[in-house]
């Protein structure tokens, strides 16, 4: 951990003085090295698995009657992703979405969990929203970047192709007083995503203010926190570009042939077009791909 703070503080130093000097170009350190205590992040684990006991189970329920298959696309977070209860529906064109969110979670849970709830799906692509509960616990941005860092290395440790996506921290109207904090949050998670290969940073946090500069609304409900049906059109309108589409799947050899444009003696009404003449032997039946 001291050495990743360490580092973490180096990140902030540059951006500090980036901010002094808007034209020079930045001199931010690369990624830091992931750091592990295996005493004290064993016993953060076994606490937090007993704290999110319940949500923990019900993922493990869940993946008993039928485990995602691998190559997806893992949602991880608090309770925005959590309530995002149209999650797939509202990105049906992207196979394999997984909703791993559980309302009141911070970015330091998600990094503990990063191995329960993202890697063991073996995803090409994680998002992952969290950050704001971190801050009202009374974290300042530069743990709340240290917890993603962490969390970045264990997906990336095991994961290397995956890609990283980080949404940013959210202008709730409840949370107003915390709006400085949460700019420096998203500068300083944004800026080190640009140092890290196969990531980025989904900004959603500018739309969802107003012309005043102020969180808009009718993005939120009455709590002024969670977000409404307008809300969470908005981010699938921004995050839906942001998603890797599933690779296409290379044709099994010998399992069509191309014909020209006669067959059995017989024009063919579509020139090019894959036939068959029936089902082979050994074969489930026939196939008619274009």
């Amino acid at each position: 951990m001291k050495t990743a703070l360490a580092a973490l503080a180096l990140l902030a130093a540059s951006l500090a003085a980036q901010a002094q000097t808007p034209s020079a170009a930045p001199a931010l350190a690369p990624p830091p090295a992931a750091s592990f205590d295996p005493v004290v992040s064993s016993a953060d684990y076994l606490a937090a698995r007993v704290r999110w006991h319940r949500e923990l189970d019900a993922f493990a329920r869940a993946d008993q009657d039928g485990l995602p298959p691998p190559g997806g696309v893992v949602f991880v977070g608090s309770s925005t992703v959590r309530m995002w209860t149209r999650l797939s529906q509202d990105f049906a064109g992207v196979p394999g979405i997984v909703n791993r969110g559980f309302g009141g979670s911070t970015l330091a849970d998600c990094s503990l969990f990063a191995h329960d709830l993202v890697v063991r799906y073996r995803p090409r692509q994680v998002v992952v929203y969290a950050g704001d509960n971190d801050l009202a616990e009374g974290r300042t941005p530069l743990q709340v970047l240290d917890a993603f860092v962490r969390f970045a290395n264990a997906v990336r440790n095991e994961l290397p192709d995956a890609r990283i996506s980080f949404v940013s921290v959210k202008p709730s109207p409840s949370r107003e007083h915390l709006m400085p904090l949460i700019r420096e949050t998203n500068h300083m998670v944004s800026a080190y995503l640009n140092r890290l290969p196969n990531s980025e940073y989904i900004d959603i946090f500018t739309p969802m203010l107003g012309a005043d500069g102020k969180p808009r609304p009718e993005l939120f409900r009455g709590d002024r926190l969670h977000m409404t049906d307008e809300g969470y059109r908005l981010w699938q309108s921004v995050i839906a570009s942001h998603l890797v589409p599933a690779p296409s799947r290379p044709a099994r050899a010998g399992a069509t042939r191309i014909l020209s444009t006669h067959f059995s003696g017989r024009p063919s009404p579509i020139a090019g077009v894959v036939l068959r003449r029936g089902p082979a032997r050994g074969h489930r039946g026939a196939r008619t791909d274009v």
